[in-house]
């Protein structure tokens, strides 16, 4: 059976609280139900689907650990960053302006695209897709 879409991305943190408000208050997603897991945590929404699962990390590691029967994994500190579709980008930049967030903007050539790279409070780096003709008279940087 061949893979259909990219369900949802697991973000540790130590700091539950500020990794929410990022992703809700600044991203614009929704905090919503979470199964009653045996460590602290917040499950995301787009829409209808929990995207971004949060965790606390030393209670989600120990958790995790617990399940495996004792088996360590390996850490997973390789993936670069996490992407979005989105429309609205003047209403973004004011918001993380407002917020006094950095973000960087690039024109991808070839794909109608304008990017805008921010990092959560973990220094995951969110990357934001909107159409170019939204970005034609924002300065670009990087």
């Amino acid at each position: 059976m061949p893979l259909e879409n990219l369900n949802h991305v697991l973000v540790l943190t130590r700091d539950l609280e500020a990794t929410r408000d990022f992703y809700v208050g600044v991203l614009g997603l929704e905090d919503g139900y979470r199964p009653p897991f045996p460590f602290p945590g917040h499950w995301i929404y787009l829409g209808e689907r929990a995207v971004v699962h949060v965790a606390e990390n030393r209670s989600y590691l120990h958790a995790r650990d617990q399940t495996r029967d004792g088996a360590q994994d390996q850490d997973t500190g390789s993936i670069d960053h996490i992407a979005f579709e989105a429309t609205g980008l003047k209403h973004m930049i004011a918001r993380l302006e407002e917020r006094g967030i950095a973000a960087r903007h690039r024109k991808v050539p070839d794909l109608d695209l304008h990017q805008v790279f921010v990092h959560d409070p973990n220094g995951v780096r969110i990357e934001l897709n909107y159409p170019a003709h939204e970005g034609a008279e924002v300065e670009l940087t990087g």
